[in-house]
């Protein structure tokens, strides 16, 4: 088939491709259709691939002209785009413009738009300035946790019968959620959950509620939930809800000594030795958080420096993995479901979507960039560095290094780890063209809380 094209360039990385077929080309592929028409068709009266074509255009005559312009265009298409850079994404196919005028004796013409593969503009950092905090680690935030490893080698005991719950202890209750008559909904009742109280470690947040009951008693609430409630199917709803108590425990700190740190790990010998490790720990742990915060206010500059027009099929492509994966963070297996559950909260999932849409493209953007930077640097993650990598990894965690190395190979994310390798190096020559500046002093715990 030989055609004739012509690719113009639209907004949004979108291209309109207009081909035209010579009648020549079109009048074979309407008779190479009539004759699998014939071969194929069964009508009575006639043996099969013995039906005259003129009978077959008197029953089929529409239906084959249609059916002969789609494949026309299809290979007409696959023709034109032949050594072609422009071609469509995977996920957007071709849309056919109008509904151009189909002869068997006539030059066919036709255009379809389709997306392609953006153009990136990646801007410069030099000069860019980036803020961040002045951070230090205060004895208290040593002694937190400190207090956090005695919680979690406490001994847990019965209280007495006569003593009220108070945050801390760990309760054991049923609950279940009633109608406005007092009558117990079917599935929502649930037998001896265990929570700590103040955690707000229960579906239904009813910790202070629970504050001064004691052993064995019962007592109903109504509780109302705010709009922005986390769980979407209670939010700004009034729930009646029973709660029995039927266990309460209280924890027992151990002192803070040598023996503590002993129980925590045998490579402890005294408490001295788990105070320098938890100080060790901070240090990491803060070190790692200003090196995110490090990392994402550089992407950002480069981001905000970079132009990309993104195709409009890449975004609703991202829009809808974000949504499957909610479904499947929520265990939802249907978008129906899901719309439901959207719904109680006054919103579509539409709308969910449109609220997602400027971090969607960000992300897309910050992707096509950071790849494209990659690609002309020629950053190289060896074998070495990943094994590197590995090493590092397993020395933060109680995991061999071969287990690091079976983990990633096992769940398909070696390359990812290369990436990243690449995009590290990247960033390291990236800052370098960054004036970091001081910012404003901030508490060691109130850093975390601004970045959870």
């Amino acid at each position: 088939m030989v055609v004739t094209k012509n690719i113009e360039r639209l907004e949004r990385s979108a291209v309109k491709l207009t081909v035209t077929v010579g009648k020549d080309d079109v009048r074979a592929a309407y008779e190479g259709l009539l004759k699998d028409y014939a071969k194929n068709i069964r009508i009575d009266g006639f043996r099969k691939g013995k039906v005259p074509t003129t009978i077959l255009e008197r029953k089929f005559g529409s239906q084959l002209k249609l059916d002969a312009m789609g494949r026309v265009m299809d290979e007409a298409v696959e023709k034109a785009l032949e050594g072609e850079t422009l071609v469509p994404l995977s996920y957007a196919q071709p849309s056919l413009d109008g509904e151009p005028k189909f002869e068997l004796d006539a030059d066919f013409s036709f255009s379809v738009t389709y997306d392609v593969f953006p153009e990136v503009a990646a801007g410069d950092v030099a000069g860019a300035e980036i803020e961040l905090p002045q951070v230090a680690i205060a004895k208290a935030d040593e002694e937190r946790e400190l207090d956090e490893i005695r919680e979690r080698n406490a001994i847990v005991m019965d209280k007495d019968d006569k003593s009220a719950a108070k945050k801390g202890d760990i309760a054991t209750v049923d609950y279940s959620e009633l109608d406005d008559s007092g009558v117990l909904i079917a599935g929502t009742e649930r037998q001896d959950f265990v929570f700590e109280i103040g955690t707000g470690h229960n579906l239904y947040k009813f910790d202070d509620e629970v504050v001064g009951m004691k052993k064995g008693s019962e007592k109903t609430i109504d509780k109302t939930f705010p709009a922005d409630f986390e769980y979407a199917e209670f939010a700004g709803l009034t729930k009646k809800i029973k709660i029995t108590l039927s266990k309460l425990k209280e924890k027992k700190l151990p002192a803070l000594d040598d023996e503590l740190a002993q129980d925590v790990s045998e490579k402890f010998a005294t408490l001295d030795d788990l105070k320098a490790d938890v100080k060790a720990k901070l240090e990491k742990r803060l070190a790692d958080r200003l090196k995110s915060m490090r990392e994402k206010a550089i992407i950002d500059a480069l981001v905000e420096r970079s132009s990309v027009e993104l195709p409009a099929s890449m975004v609703a492509a991202e829009l809808e993995m974000r949504t499957r994966n909610l479904m499947q963070r929520m265990g939802i297996e249907n978008e129906e479901r899901l719309a439901q559950i959207v719904s109680m909260s006054g919103r579509s999932v539409e709308q969910l979507r449109e609220e997602w849409r400027p971090d969607a493209e960000k992300a897309i953007k910050t992707r096509l960039v950071m790849d494209k930077l990659v690609a002309e640097g020629s950053y190289e993650a060896s074998d070495d560095d990943v094994a590197a990598e590995y090493a590092k990894m397993a020395a933060d965690s109680n995991l061999s290094v071969d287990e690091v190395k079976s983990e990633y190979e096992r769940r398909g994310m070696v390359d990812y780890l290369k990436d990243r390798i690449k995009e590290d190096r990247l960033l390291v020559d990236l800052e370098k063209k960054i004036k970091v500046k001081k910012g404003k002093k901030v508490a060691f715990v109130d850093l975390f809380k601004e970045n959870e």
